[in-house]
């Protein structure tokens, strides 16, 4: 009996534009698909370990961070993202992350593709923040109208596509970034889309003023501090992590993606950890709220916390990966798995 000879591993690239065209006008679907990827996650059939930063003494602003991760599911892929963050791009008129996202067959472990990854964890990003500011504003009996974004960067831009896409509308959009030249790019660039926005001069203003909060910015450590600015419990997207006092995490009903990874790396919520020696302040995770598990209180702030989930990426990858394949885009590099047989 012969003995079956297995099929030669490919190895593909997917380029950036690639990776925007297939997610092009598919809000609503990428919104499901990080839903359904929570709670596969919630129900255990996962593997998320934790993320590894690369940090560097003589440049202490910048980092690269390793998410290697599993899902199973329809999904079914593992692989890792390596993401960058170097602030000090921005001035050199180049964004300030990069990334790339491999994906690893499930069977041989084979890596079969490499995907410009920068697009798709900016989209599951926007992805996750939309969601969650619809699971949790519906929990609450209803979607806040005024929305207000602190940082206006490439994050802000995609979550304010994915609201809209996903069937948000607002009686009033507000923005504020330090720097005064980004806070006004982002309100044109909101006129673009047909949306007026209100440039404020302060954090304080732009909080008093929102229902829906959304941080996006680049904050190593918290630079809002009182909790009397969030008096009104406007529901808040902590989408960056850093950017608010232990107090106000205390005074608030706190939800995250996932406890272990959020509680890490100084984020808000691990100071606050740190000073209560505890985690009673956390409410839950965003796949018990779908759950039915935990209630959303409407006489408090709710913060929504993620820290961020390898999972997702792959989830969206692994769509690309198929949106582009099933179009006959796919680009695989001849002979990147050279040596193949065991005795040559």
């Amino acid at each position: 009996m012969e003995t079956a000879v297995p099929d030669t591993p490919t190895f593909a690239v997917i380029t950036g534009a690639q990776v925007q065209e297939a997610l092009a006008g598919q809000e609503k679907l990428i919104a499901d698909l990080v839903a359904r990827t929570y709670r596969t996650h919630g129900e255990g059939d996962s593997v998320n370990p934790p993320s590894y930063f690369l940090r560097f003494p003589d440049r202490p602003t910048s980092r690269i961070i390793a998410l290697p991760a599993s899902i199973g599911g329809d999904v079914a892929v593992d692989g890792l993202k390596w993401i960058s963050s170097f602030p000090e791009n921005v001035a050199s008129g180049i964004p300030r992350a990069s990334a790339v996202l491999i994906l690893n067959d499930r069977e041989t472990g084979y890596p079969f593709a490499c995907l410009e990854s920068s697009i798709i964890s900016a989209t599951r990003t926007a992805a996750s923040a939309a969601l969650a500011a619809s699971v949790l504003g519906d929990a609450r009996g209803g979607r806040p109208r005024r929305v207000g974004f602190v940082g206006t960067g490439l994050i802000a831009r995609y979550i304010h596509r994915y609201l809209v896409g996903t069937g948000w509308d607002f009686d009033e959009i507000g923005v504020f970034d330090r720097c005064a030249d980004s806070a006004a790019g982002c309100g044109g660039y909101l006129g673009t889309t047909g949306s007026k926005a209100t440039v404020h001069d302060s954090a304080e203003s732009l909080i008093r003023s929102s229902d829906l909060v959304v941080f996006a910015t680049v904050a190593g450590q918290p630079h809002v501090h009182d909790p009397k600015w969030f008096e009104h419990n406007p529901l808040v997207l902590h989408v960056s992590l850093r950017d608010l006092s232990p107090e106000i995490i205390l005074s608030a009903a706190n939800i995250v993606d996932d406890v272990e990874h959020c509680l890490k790396a100084d984020t808000s919520p691990h100071l606050a950890e740190q000073r209560t020696g505890n985690r009673d302040f956390l409410d839950g995770t965003l796949a018990d709220v779908m759950a039915g598990k935990v209630a959303v209180p409407a006489d408090r702030p709710v913060v929504f916390s993620p820290f961020g989930l390898g999972v997702l990426d792959l989830a969206v990858g692994k769509h690309v990966y198929d949106e582009v394949t099933a179009a006959g885009e796919l680009r695989v590099v001849d002979d990147f798995f050279h040596e193949l047989r065991r005795y040559g």
